[in-house]
């Protein structure tokens, strides 16, 4: 189901996604996040949900199928490194700007950063291409809320 996204992914010179698959590679990385410390739990899994109804305009039944596609990708997909790199390549800006806001709120749904969580969103932030600066930003954004 997902080799055709993958493949896209992967190739050298990847093209802008469609929308549907930039919704699903992009819920692939809130899920992978939520995974980083061993213990996806039902508040991450929640806040996943809501994250995706808002961003997409999904009734809850439609952002729950959204996630549980996304968790079978993330299981899919290869290492974070080449995934996320292939996704800076292929998502504007902009985009991903939004992606790394939604994973801090994943990160934080819990109330606790984890050593595992902190290092993988140092990394994801660098491979989309988003700065040290613009990370920390839409962190504490979303700590305020």
């Amino acid at each position: 189901m997902f080799q055709k996204l993958l493949q896209g992914l992967m190739a050298p010179d990847p093209a802008p996604l469609p929308d549907t698959d930039a919704r699903l590679a992009l819920a692939a990385l809130l899920v992978r996040i939520a995974r980083s410390d061993d213990d996806y739990a039902q508040i991450e899994i929640d806040r996943i949900d809501r994250i995706l109804a808002a961003r997409y305009a999904l009734s809850p039944f439609e952002a729950g199928k959204l996630r549980r596609d996304a968790e079978t990708l993330e299981t899919e997909a290869p290492d974070t490194v080449r995934f996320t790199r292939a996704i800076k390549d292929a998502v504007p800006y902009d985009d991903r700007l939004a992606v790394i806001a939604a994973l801090w709120q994943v990160v934080l749904a819990d109330g606790q950063r984890d050593d595992e969580e902190d290092s993988l969103m140092r990394m994801v932030a660098n491979l989309l291409g988003i700065t040290d600066r613009d990370s920390n930003i839409a962190r504490r954004t979303v700590e305020e809320r």
